[in-house]
């Protein structure tokens, strides 16, 4: 799959570039808003972390949603820079090495974002398990209570 990602980029035109760009920081600044999401989730939820003595292996999670966010801070600002940069591609000046560093580091950002993106999934759905149970055992537990 890489390699003919790869392949693929080759043959991309600027105006393609630019697109995958503008689609990339508009993915990369909402997983922004989704960072904010997830501080205020994890700080709604911080006692019932601590009640139920999961706290360190949730710490973990928070720990990765840190890295997570500067991860994702250094994609946009990689993505604008490279956005930035599309100049190169459409000068009309026959520039093939810094037209082939071009899409070298497009190919490049090709891979970090696609890499970013599986291991954001993969975060969010540890930290949404983590929420769900803790909400089933506020509602079990409140239940219980109402038996008694």
């Amino acid at each position: 799959m890489k390699t003919s990602q790869l392949k693929y980029v080759e043959w991309l035109d600027a105006e393609e570039m630019h697109e995958a760009s503008k689609e990339w920081l508009s993915e990369l600044n909402f997983i922004k808003d989704e960072h904010v999401f997830f501080e205020d989730l994890v700080t709604k939820f911080t006692p019932q972390l601590i009640a139920y003595g999961k706290f360190s292996s949730n710490k973990e999670i928070i720990d990765a949603i840190n890295r997570s966010q500067k991860q994702n801070n250094t994609l946009i600002e990689a993505v604008k820079i490279h956005e930035n940069e599309l100049q190169i591609m459409v000068d009309g000046i026959d520039q093939l090495e810094e037209e082939k560093a071009y899409t070298k580091e497009h190919s490049d950002l090709i891979v970090a974002i696609t890499e970013f993106l599986k291991e954001y999934k993969s975060l969010k759905t540890q930290l949404f398990d983590i929420i769900k149970n803790i909400k089933k055992e506020d509602k079990n537990r409140h239940l219980l209570d109402r038996k008694e």
